[in-house]
């Protein structure tokens, strides 16, 4: 499973790194909307949630699914905008103003994403705006996420431009009330990792880069394909005439644990990506591993090896006596425990002892949680 982006005959100085003010908002409604997944941030979440105006936090609920369950790409527009300079504002100001100049029909498709996750390859279906059974799709959606959501769908249906006024006024408030001053405070360290990871392209080149940015990115020998392991089947092209070529890479303080990727058709991708932090020092493997580790340990027998392997080494033979299995089928069940990173092996002499690796087996929560999420 992974998201791939084609960059073959991208040039090298189309491939940036910026901030971008609207896209860190997106990040910083999500993590007060699902704090769980960003415990990191409990202080700012908890002190920033206590001090919203309660007709604020209620604005935002009306429109949570465009950041909540989902990321809604509007939050991008630098990326959807045909023409365009293809790279994000200094400010929230300059990115709002270039979303006020996406036409409707991109704006509502991208607003309700969430609607049509399963279809966001093909750039989503029809239009709700035109097309009745595509409407009925997107407010049976939106529908199921609340009244709210619902009145919040069937006004934005109904009357597009009312509700663009509207979102632009709600994420322009958001910024007075808590988003301008935290951009005061992050904003340079993202254009400084921005300058770095651009320097590190330029002098040692896009596989040096991408090692930085995440561990869950990787080039092909011949740099024409970007893949991001993440536990979602996506491609796009970094060369898409519709928008010009380019690929941006966009830093968040606080995207931990995601790495989202744009890979809507039509639009330029963007890679956003977590700035590093004590919790990235450790990155899991990659999805495929995952899966083959909770896959070997789902098996009733090798569950049953595992509980005496955690205790102590043992041989093949003493767990074929243990467990009342021949040694073979022990050495094929060891075999795939191995496999997946879950045994440490050593000899005693003339014989081999087996052991479960704690330390990698009590990542695998936090491992799955990430791989989810990311």
């Amino acid at each position: 499973m992974s998201v791939t982006i084609d960059i073959a005959g991208l040039p090298a100085e189309r491939i940036s790194f910026a901030p971008a003010p609207l896209a860190e908002l997106c990040m910083a409604l999500h993590a007060l909307s699902q704090p769980a997944h960003h415990p990191e941030l409990h202080s700012w979440t908890s002190a920033t949630r206590a001090s919203l105006d309660s007709c604020l936090a209620d604005r935002l609920i009306e429109a949570d699914f465009m950041w909540r369950s989902s990321f809604s790409d509007i939050f991008m527009p630098f990326a959807g905008i045909p023409g365009g300079t293809g790279r994000p504002g200094a400010t929230l100001a300059e990115d709002l103003d270039v979303l006020d100049r996406m036409d409707d029909e991109r704006f509502v498709m991208a607003a309700l994403e969430h609607c049509w996750l399963a279809l966001y390859n093909e750039g989503g279906g029809p239009s709700p705006l035109k097309d009745p059974a595509a409407r009925a799709k997107a407010l049976e959606a939106a529908a199921a996420r609340g009244p709210r959501q619902l009145e919040f769908s069937v006004r934005l249906l109904d009357d597009t431009d009312s509700v663009r006024v509207w979102l632009r006024r709600l994420l322009e408030d958001c910024g007075e009330a808590f988003f301008d001053e935290t951009w005061r405070r992050i904003e340079p360290r993202q254009a400084a990792d921005a300058r770095h990871k651009a320097e590190l392209l330029r002098h040692k080149g896009l596989p040096a880069a991408l090692r930085e940015v995440s561990a869950a990115l990787s080039v092909d020998e011949g740099l024409t394909t970007v893949t991001a392991d993440k536990m979602v089947h996506g491609q796009t092209t970094a060369t898409d005439p519709r928008v010009g070529p380019g690929l941006v890479f966009v830093p968040t303080n606080f995207g931990w644990p995601h790495l989202l990727v744009l890979h809507a058709p039509g639009w330029r991708p963007v890679v956003h990506y977590p700035l590093n932090s004590p919790e990235l020092a450790s990155v899991p493997g990659s999805v495929e591993l995952l899966v083959r580790r909770m896959g070997a340990l789902a098996h009733p027998m090798r569950m049953m090896l595992c509980r005496s392997l955690a205790r102590a080494p043992y041989t093949t033979s003493e767990l074929a006596r243990v467990y009342g299995i021949t040694p073979p089928e022990v050495s094929r069940h060891l075999a795939v425990l191995k496999k997946a990173g879950l045994l440490h092996t050593r000899r005693q002499g003339r014989y081999v002892q087996h052991q479960l690796d704690l330390s990698v087996v009590a990542r695998i929560g936090s491992d799955f949680i990430e791989g989810i999420l990311r």
